[in-house]
């Protein structure tokens, strides 16, 4: 039995699912059919508008953002699709905090939802530092259906995964 990485913490019947639909080579198909389209969120700057008005819509007493973009080198061996950090500096007397998030390059090629998906789980982490009960109630409030986004995105890396699969920006 081939072993799914990213859905290793999902009830086995539904990794036998994945499992058979690899077996039959309808994974794409599913992914294609369920998920067709492609973002326009090309640039960084881009990328800072589109978490900005995120931000705006559910976060408003959030900390600013003072940086966000799309990461080279954040991919699937440091096991991150997206960061969020608070780079810590002293300015004069006083320590001044500024708020980053990076989004892993993977998602430029990525369906919409999936980058709402990652953006949102980051998003939520200025709130929620811990993946607790409050934090996944916030990332629903701000993407409903944020539990089934997560398995699909997981069912898509499996899937970019596989030998022979090459994912290409339509």
């Amino acid at each position: 039995m081939t072993p799914l990485k990213y859905l290793q913490a999902y009830p086995q019947t539904l990794q036998d699912q994945v499992r058979q639909m690899i077996a039959q080579d309808r994974l794409g198909a599913y992914l294609q059919q369920r998920y067709p389209d492609r973002h326009a969120v090309q640039s960084d700057k881009a990328l800072y508008a589109y978490v900005l008005a995120l931000k705006q819509a559910h976060l408003r007493n959030a900390p600013n953002l003072d940086k966000v973009l799309f990461d080279n080198r954040l991919d699937l061996t440091h096991r991150a699709l997206g960061l969020h950090t608070a780079v810590s500096r002293v300015q004069g007397g006083k320590l001044k905090a500024k708020k980053e998030i990076r989004i892993a390059s993977l998602f430029k090629e990525a369906a919409p939802q999936f980058l709402r998906m990652i953006v949102v789980h980051e998003l939520a982490h200025l709130k929620e530092s811990d993946h607790n009960k409050a934090f996944y109630q916030l990332c629903e409030y701000m993407q409903p259906g944020y539990h089934q986004l997560e398995f699909d995105l997981r069912v898509y890396l499996t899937y970019r995964d596989l030998p022979g699969v090459a994912i290409t920006a339509p």
